[in-house]
């Protein structure tokens, strides 16, 4: 157990930045790519930044109607593998009898169980689910983060390539490299301070 905790530790450690800041958000992962590609082209240290999928969404698509005729085949075709996969276990370890008749036999066995351990899982569902579908998470948005230290080298590069990014803290674009603890000359946060709407 504590090989496994030391194991998410570890892996946390490399997926997280002291103090990241945003370089920009991207519709697509190839455009963030680019970012990342284009910094790593001007030798910059890209061990620093983070790509995030943002504002995540599940899409399920929906691949057929579920029916008995359906359900009794896939689960037969399943327990026809795990007959295969069984029958070659057993036959590396039985070497009297007739390998060929030892797996087909597990592999029948397995259809019939596969059938049956469909046609109970079916039963079980009461017809609230009666369509096949295949689904998947995906982000909307991928946004780059750098370390703080680095953020401001990170935009210039950008902003010299051309990178086109949104999204930037303070509203910047990717031309602008002002550093955005300014806002129309004045400080934000000093005397008459706060940014306006």
């Amino acid at each position: 157990m504590s090989t496994q905790q030391s194991a998410l530790r570890t892996i946390r450690a490399r997926l997280a930045l002291e103090y990241p800041l945003s370089l920009g958000t991207f519709d697509k992962y190839e455009d963030a790519q680019k970012a990342v590609d284009t910094l790593s082209d001007e030798q910059f240290p890209v061990e620093n930044c983070l790509i995030v999928g943002t504002d995540l969404k599940q899409l399920e698509r929906i691949t057929g109607r579920l029916t008995w005729g359906r359900v009794l085949i896939a689960g037969a075709l399943s327990g026809v593998w795990l007959g295969l996969f069984v029958g070659l276990i057993f036959a590396l370890f039985d070497g009297q009898n007739n390998v060929l008749a030892l797996v087909a036999s597990t592999m029948i066995f397995g259809a019939i169980f596969g059938a049956v351990w469909g046609a109970i899982t079916y039963t079980a569902t009461g017809g609230h689910r009666d369509f096949t579908s295949v689904s998947q998470v995906v982000p909307s948005k991928y946004e780059v983060l750098v370390e703080h230290k680095h953020a401001q080298q990170a935009r210039d590069i950008l902003g010299r390539a051309g990178v086109a990014t949104s999204g930037f803290p303070g509203g910047l674009s990717s031309g602008s490299v002002t550093d955005q603890r300014t806002q129309g000359g004045t400080p934000m946060g000093g005397p008459g301070g706060g940014a306006t709407a």
